[in-house]
């Protein structure tokens, strides 16, 4: 780890304390309303803490937040960065290197996605179990010397998963499962390139998500997602979106979505965190 992330990880403590963190989330476009349950909370600005990113997408603040939920000592990271912003395909990496040096190992990503799938309508919550990225692009390249050669056969980790899919039945809230095609952005994906996502298996796609994945694992860290479904792929169903739809069903999916995060961290066992039994089991 670098001088810049221990600055960083020092800052947090100072500003939150030194409690550990037991799951971080990170909040995609419009997904901010999960934030209401928390107790004793502190916001600190990305802009403050040393490495982290610019955010200046719409519906992406850009702070984190650490507090308590449902007996629980959480992260929220309300924002995140994006390879289409710089071209940057380790534009997470400090934020999440940043955790892992305080001792996370449990990361739930949220984000929107697209759906290529006729059963995931708009305001649809899908579970992520899989992905594909053809776009040549991977933020461990350059890095495959120190540790860049990562398994991705269990990038989504089975037992969070399971306990996701519990925490839905428990939270009255339906969730779908599906593959993630990630697609770099800008702009929207063109309705043949739907078409060829549908072809290879992907239900749903979006801009984001596989980079945080990647970077994740090479951390060790046990990765859940969810995506909500704010429209229909480009040619399908009628699907034509725009950031505008995108931010709107987003914001209405995260009711959703926050009753689902309550009810996964109403799930944990005894003791899930660092050293928990869910952790080695």
């Amino acid at each position: 780890m670098t001088d810049q992330i221990e600055a960083a990880a020092d800052m947090i403590r100072q500003r939150a304390g030194d409690e550990q963190i037991e799951v971080a989330f990170v909040l995609g476009t419009g997904l901010g309303a999960s934030l209401d349950a928390l107790e004793n909370s502190v916001s600190i600005p990305y802009s403050e803490i040393p490495g982290f990113p610019e955010t200046p997408v719409a519906g992406h603040e850009g702070r984190l937040v650490v507090g308590t939920q449902e007996g629980a000592r959480v992260a929220f990271l309300v924002g995140r960065a994006h390879y289409y912003e710089r071209g940057d395909a380790r534009a997470m990496a400090a934020p999440l290197e940043t955790l892992a040096f305080l001792g996370l190992r449990i990361l739930l990503l949220t984000c929107s996605v697209g759906s290529t799938n006729a059963d995931m309508y708009p305001g649809t919550l899908v579970l992520i179990t899989d992905h594909i990225n053809l776009s040549g692009l991977n933020p461990l390249i350059g890095v495959a010397e120190e540790g860049g050669f990562v398994s991705m056969t269990d990038a989504y980790d089975g037992r969070l998963t399971k306990r996701l899919k519990r925490a839905s039945l428990s939270a009255g809230v339906q969730l779908r499962e599906g593959t993630y095609m990630w697609f770099s952005g800008p702009t929207f994906e063109t309705p043949a390139e739907i078409k060829m996502a549908r072809t290879l298996g992907a239900d749903v796609v979006g801009m984001s998500l596989v980079p945080e994945v990647i970077l994740a694992r090479r951390l060790a860290m046990r990765v859940g997602a969810v995506g909500v479904v704010t429209n229909f792929g480009a040619g399908f169903s009628g699907g034509n979106p725009t950031h505008a739809q995108t931010r709107e069903v987003a914001h209405q999916g995260s009711i959703s979505m926050k009753r689902l995060i309550r009810a996964f961290l109403k799930t944990r066992e005894e003791a899930w965190g660092l050293g928990g039994r869910d952790l080695q089991r």
